[in-house]
């Protein structure tokens, strides 16, 4: 069993597109016209991984001060040094997670603002 969408709220489809291909590598599964006003059921593939982006509208103008994602990489430091030249907005720094010796986070903000969790495990 796996969960097939993990939603991430955005204000800007395109723009989220953009910068998720950009950064993380993840490539367009599927772009339908899904309401009158324009908005699409996107769903993004994430290199490597089963479970898809579904991107949804933010239902206000405030991103979540709370992560709304935590992905898994072998190599938090290395993509986080590559974010950062990149000029992505680092929030926490690559560093030993308290709650589990030996293994690494660090979190960043995407194009829409959303906290984003990178974790080694």
């Amino acid at each position: 069993m796996f969960v097939k969408f993990a939603e991430l709220p955005v204000f800007d489809q395109d723009r989220a597109i953009a910068f998720y291909g950009r950064h993380l590598g993840c490539t367009v599964a599927r772009d339908a016209p899904y309401a009158k006003d324009g908005w699409r059921w996107v769903e993004l593939k994430l290199p490597g991984a089963r479970t898809q982006l579904l991107l949804t509208r933010r239902g206000d103008d405030e991103p979540s001060d709370r992560p709304v994602l935590v992905l898994i990489e072998e190599d938090v430091k290395g993509l986080f040094d590559r974010l950062g030249t990149e000029k992505v907005k680092i929030i926490t720094a690559p560093k030993e997670a308290s709650w589990e010796p030996g293994s690494t986070f660090a979190e960043f903000r995407d194009s829409e603002g959303n906290r984003i969790v990178v974790s080694s495990s």
